[in-house]
């Protein structure tokens, strides 16, 4: 693509934006960080002489074309936390052979500066339109936030939409997403002085840390359980106990699998030692209806469906502090299974140990027929590129396609047979060759949705 190095040069300005989202203020919902990602990558838009459009830092869009319809693609501009362990500076575009690292390089301000530039392509060209053609930027994809919905209140729903938010071929399956928190009103726990792990519910904990009351007789003997479980725990002596720390493995939400749950290993060597009357209700409950598990088989909640497989179920959060004990909950349900009937059974087991459950926020299931012609038009323009099939696939993963009322998939950006970009984890990176690969096909999708 002939606007490769314009591509990495833009995409270097938005990697070091840290668009984590915020506290809000006035005009920025998403705080600062956030809104001056959009604008940036609003203003090179305009640069490139489309128009633009700014809905109240949730979301914007550049525009080409002439029509009554409108058809788009859809990327974000905010990130997860950067967290620790990288080997380069996360803000930092940085180049090794084929690869740039970042954060933002692989999900999602990669794929939005390279929508963006297939949109001046078109421009450049002059190629006529059939309808409009948006890029639209949202603010505020991480979080689950309201962000295209603000944006289409005041806005027409495209037609035809993609996200290049996940990999080819063609998710047009999306599990329900469902984040709840199971909290206590009080810190029950006779040991445990405090807990504390994640950053985000949707990524699988890579550390966790509990300061623990004990004699040096029990602290040996965690010492001894810790070498048997598996799991990398270090111990720190204190003056009346000592402080662990669990190591884990990052990974996205969706694929539980793919990472090492530091804060559930935790508790459950907690459990090897103190009994439940000790460790309080929340601890309790974790380890005897959660335990390592990724599927919620001991909470009673497992399902799994031949459209989109087996529920996935992550503790991203927990923290446990003087007056509060709570953890965070993301689960990924297959699209045939019903939200309400998971949420009323983890909280009546909740309840039997004191505890209260929140509903947080649940997206419901994406499911558009492999039969419909926006899925035609998409594999034919994979095949154009790469002349291999495009084959239709579900999803654990929440992506803004379930926004456009069945109307959308995501498409792109990598390839099945790429090794792990590291999306949600240390070292996030983006191969150029590969990814200019998928420019070219973003473009012929592009192409085709403006004119036929």
């Amino acid at each position: 693509m002939k606007y490769q190095d314009a591509i990495i040069h833009d995409l270097a300005q938005l990697v070091a934006i840290p668009s984590v989202r915020g506290e809000a203020v006035e005009g920025m919902p998403f705080g600062k960080a956030p809104a001056e990602a959009l604008n940036r990558i609003l203003q090179m838009a305009a640069d490139m002489g489309f128009a633009t459009k700014n809905v109240g830092n949730y979301a914007g869009h550049a525009e080409y074309g002439e029509g009554n319809e409108v058809a788009a693609v859809v990327a974000h501009m905010d990130i997860v936390p950067a967290g620790e362990g990288w080997d380069t500076d996360p803000f930092t575009l940085t180049r090794k052979g084929n690869l740039y690292y970042g954060r933002g390089t692989a999900d999602d301000k990669g794929a939005a500066v390279v929508a963006l530039y297939c949109l001046k392509v078109l421009k450049d060209e002059n190629i006529k339109s059939k309808r409009r053609l948006r890029v639209i930027f949202g603010a505020g994809e991480e979080t689950a936030s309201n962000d295209l919905e603000m944006y289409l209140k005041s806005e027409q729903m495209p037609v035809m939409a993609f996200t290049p938010d996940s990999e080819y071929g063609i998710c047009n399956r999306e599990k329900g997403i469902m984040r709840l928190t199971v909290s206590s009103r009080e810190h029950s726990s006779a040991v445990v002085r405090e807990f504390s792990a994640g950053t985000v519910v949707n990524a699988v904990p890579a550390k966790a840390k509990a300061v623990v009351m004990c004699t040096d007789e029990v602290l040996a003997k965690l010492q001894s359980a810790a070498s048997r479980l598996e799991g990398d725990f270090s111990f720190e002596k204190t003056e009346d106990g000592t402080e662990i720390t669990s190591i884990g493995k990052a990974s996205h939400a969706m694929q539980p699998q793919e990472g090492f749950n530091a804060a559930t290993h935790l508790m459950k060597l907690l459990g090897e030692i103190f009994s439940e009357e000790e460790l309080g209700g929340l601890i309790s409950f974790v380890n005897r209806n959660i335990g390592t598990e990724l599927h919620g088989e001991s909470l009673g909640v497992y399902v799994s469906d031949e459209e989109s497989g087996p529920l996935t179920l992550n503790l991203g959060l927990a923290g446990i502090y003087d007056s509060s004990a709570s953890v965070g909950i993301d689960i990924r349900y297959p699209v045939t299974a019903k939200g309400k009937d998971i949420f009323a059974s983890i909280a009546e087991k909740a309840l039997q140990y004191g505890l209260e459950t929140t509903l947080s926020q649940e997206n419901k299931p994406l499911f558009l027929p492999e039969s419909s012609p926006f899925i035609t038009l998409l594999q034919d323009a994979y095949a154009a590129v790469t002349g291999k099939p495009a084959a239709v696939y579900a999803t654990g993963g929440g992506t803004y396609a379930r926004a456009f009322e069945g109307r959308a998939v995501a498409f792109g950006p990598f390839f099945p047979d790429e090794p792990d970009r590291r999306l949600h984890n240390t070292n996030e990176n983006i191969d150029i060759d590969r990814f200019m690969v998928h420019a070219q096909v973003c473009m012929e999708a592009m192409y085709r949705m403006l004119t036929q």
